[in-house]
C-alpha cells in the first residue's frame, strides 16, 4: 500500500476562502459614513474623518491588524465629534460583519497585551455573535488635543454592536492619555487579527460546539 504525502483533496484549503472584503456606507441627518476594508490585507489605510486622533487610531487598527481599511466621513464636526465618531464604529462594525460572512473558518478568539512607554493595555475579543463591551480604560485627561476622550468607550460600544463581537479591554498600567488609548487601540487591532484569521485545522467549519454564531 503506497502512502501519498500529498493532502486530500476532499479538506479545503485556505487558499480556498474566498475574498473577506466589504464596503457599506451608512447615511443619516448627521453623517455620511463610507468604510472598505480586506480582512486579508497589508495594512493600507486611508482615513479621512474630520477627526485628527480619530484618524490616528483607525491607521492603528488598520496597519496592526494587516486590514486595508479606507474610512471617510463628513458629519456635523460643527457641533461636536460625537456623531461622528459614533457612526464611524457603527460603520465599521457593520463593514467587519459583513467581511465575515457566516464566519467559517474563523480563530473566531483573539487576545493581545500591548505596550506603549509606560501604558499597557490588555485585549480579548470574541466573534460569539453576541455583542458585549467591558471596558476598562482610565484616561486621565478630558481631552487629547481637541478629542473628547470619552469618545473612546463610545467608539467601541458601537464596534462591537455592530460587528456581534464580545469584547474586554482592561488597562494594566498608564498615566498619560494619549499612550493609554493608543495602546488598547493597538491591542484592539492585534486582537482582531488574530480572532479573523483562518484557522487551517478548521477551514469551512463554524467554530463553534454549537454549529453557528
Amino acid at each position: 500500500m503506497q502512502i501519498s504525502d500529498r493532502p486530500c483533496s476532499s479538506i479545503p484549503n485556505v487558499s480556498d476562502v474566498p475574498p473577506r472584503v466589504a464596503s457599506v456606507k451608512r447615511t443619516t441627518g448627521e453623517t455620511d459614513v463610507n468604510v472598505s476594508l480586506n480582512l486579508d490585507g497589508v495594512g493600507n489605510c486611508k482615513a479621512n474623518t474630520g477627526i485628527p486622533f480619530l484618524d490616528h487610531m483607525l491607521h492603528q487598527i488598520s496597519s496592526h491588524g494587516l486590514i486595508d481599511l479606507e474610512v471617510h466621513a463628513v458629519g456635523d464636526i460643527e457641533i461636536d465629534d460625537h456623531h461622528t465618531n459614533e457612526d464611524v464604529g457603527i460603520t465599521l462594525g457593520q463593514a467587519l460583519r459583513q467581511a465575515l460572512g457566516n464566519r467559517k473558518g474563523i480563530v473566531r478568539f483573539g487576545h493581545f497585551v500591548a505596550p506603549l512607554d509606560e501604558a499597557l493595555v490588555q485585549v480579548a475579543l470574541d466573534f460569539s455573535g453576541r455583542p458585549y463591551l467591558s471596558y476598562g480604560l482610565d484616561v486621565p485627561t478630558e481631552r487629547v488635543g481637541t478629542y473628547d476622550t470619552q469618545l473612546v468607550r463610545e467608539f467601541f460600544v458601537a464596534v462591537a454592536n455592530n460587528s456581534l463581537m464580545t469584547l474586554h479591554i482592561r488597562q494594566l498600567a498608564g498615566i498619560n492619555s494619549h499612550h493609554i488609548i493608543e495602546a488598547g487601540f493597538k491591542a484592539f487591532a492585534r486582537s482582531l487579527r488574530m480572532a479573523s484569521e483562518i484557522d487551517p485545522r478548521r477551514v469551512g467549519e463554524i467554530p463553534s460546539s454549537k454549529g453557528v454564531l
